[in-house]
């Protein structure tokens, strides 16, 4: 169904070029002044009638997706808290004197809760992704090499600004899981031994322990999100270049008749499409990179 939905909106840029340039066509022969010129608008309706029939289908082929993929995360999320639970009483007791009841609780919740969301959202744009990415570049190759020789040039930043932001970010979260476990292990604690606690005068210790768990976890979670929501501004600066480039050269291939009028609208679509996967794949870093963290505290 994914491969399906991208390949609607990779054909949809070519399609939409041919009727651009069958009217830029019809309009420069009218301003000629060649006799009996004319646009072909019989052509454009037929080709917007395809676009229509493209777009529906798409959009059909997205919604069956997504309710294929919200049952597939939630059985397993399902299969993967009945073997927590299964595995938690086969444990020795020591491991519940050396985990508080609010950290185990917090993997069993917070944790693979985590794991479900990427699953039903995350996994989906990153088949999307390298569907459309795979195909883009098939038809940019198709309409023109060397644009497609310019587009892909700007690959290599994008790889070596993911690689290296992902890279500064996953310690973080990492550490803000581990954080958010030892909250709620000790605010779990401090309400079921709320008696106990005031029996021994310990309120003021409980107050100072929460509150060095929670800047802890606020210094680690601040730092997760910000380095990795760098990725995304940087994307669009590489992208902006590259697309800048493209309409540019582009430009001077159409005055030159190297290329169609419509083919390089259709071209700058794809530059767009080419990037956006990247740009996507990048801007969920930050939620793979935590749920990586979440899937190891689970495993």
């Amino acid at each position: 169904m994914v491969i399906l939905a991208t390949a609607t909106s990779i054909a949809s840029p070519k399609i939409l070029g041919l009727a651009i340039t069958r009217l830029y066509d019809g309009a420069m022969m009218k301003l000629k002044g060649i006799q009996g010129a004319k646009i072909d608008f019989s052509y454009i309706s037929k080709i917007l009638v395809i676009l229509a029939a493209l777009y529906v289908c798409g959009a059909v082929f997205n919604y069956v997706q997504q309710i294929i993929m919200a049952n597939v995360a939630q059985k397993t999320v399902y299969n993967m808290r009945r073997d927590i639970n299964d595995k938690l009483s086969r444990l020795p007791l020591k491991f519940f004197d050396s985990h508080t009841h609010g950290e185990i609780l917090s993997r069993i919740t917070n944790d693979v809760d985590n794991v479900s969301n990427t699953l039903q959202q995350s996994i989906m744009q990153l088949i999307s992704s390298l569907t459309t990415l795979i195909g883009v570049i098939i038809m940019m190759l198709i309409i023109s090499p060397a644009l497609t020789l310019i587009c892909v040039a700007t690959l290599p930043l994008y790889v070596v600004v993911t690689q290296a932001v992902a890279k500064r970010s996953r310690k973080y979260f990492k550490e803000q899981q581990k954080k958010l476990g030892e909250l709620n292990g000790h605010v779990e604690e401090m309400y079921t031994g709320h008696n106990i606690m005031k029996a021994f005068g310990r309120e003021k210790y409980s107050i100072n322990r929460f509150n060095n768990i929670n800047d802890e976890l606020y210094e680690v979670g601040w730092k997760a999100q910000f380095i990795s929501g760098i990725i995304m501004p940087l994307m669009m600066f590489i992208s902006n270049i590259g697309y800048v480039i493209i309409s540019v050269v582009g430009s001077i291939f159409v005055t030159g008749n190297t290329i169609k009028i419509g083919d390089i609208q259709a071209f700058i679509q794809y530059s767009k499409q080419f990037t956006h996967p990247i740009i996507q794949t990048a801007n969920i870093a930050n939620v793979i990179q935590s749920t990586i963290a979440s899937a190891e505290r689970v495993f």
